[in-house]
C-alpha cells in the first residue's frame, strides 16, 4: 500500500473524517484524523472504544465496538471496505480491514 492515501469514515453520505495514512505495519495502518462536524456525534464511540481496550475489558469493547461497525462505513481510495477495526483519538487514527 502507498503511503500518504486519504481513506474516508461515512455514515450514509456524510463524510465524518478523513484519514491520511502515514504508516503501514500489515495489517494495521495509521496516520493523521481530519474529523469533519458530524464527527462530534459519533465521538463518544471511539472514546469508550479506546477506554475499554485501555481497561482490556475485551468483551465490552466487542459490544461497545458493534454500533461503530454497524452505522459507520470505512472508505478506501478504492472503495468501501467490509469489515473494519478502526481507533480514533485526538487527531490520530489506526485501522486495519
Amino acid at each position: 500500500m502507498t503511503l500518504e492515501t486519504t481513506w474516508r469514515l461515512m455514515r450514509g453520505d456524510e463524510l465524518l473524517g478523513e484519514i491520511v495514512v502515514e504508516e503501514a505495519d500489515f495489517p494495521w495502518q495509521s496516520g493523521r484524523f481530519i474529523p469533519q462536524q458530524g464527527f462530534a456525534g459519533v465521538k463518544p464511540w471511539f472514546d469508550e472504544s479506546t477506554a475499554l481496550v485501555d481497561a482490556e475489558d475485551y468483551e465490552a469493547f466487542d459490544r461497545s465496538y458493534d454500533r461503530i461497525e454497524e452505522s459507520l462505513t470505512l472508505v478506501a481510495p478504492d472503495g468501501p471496505v467490509d469489515g473494519f477495526l478502526l481507533h480514533v483519538w485526538d487527531d490520530r487514527a489506526s485501522f486495519r480491514c
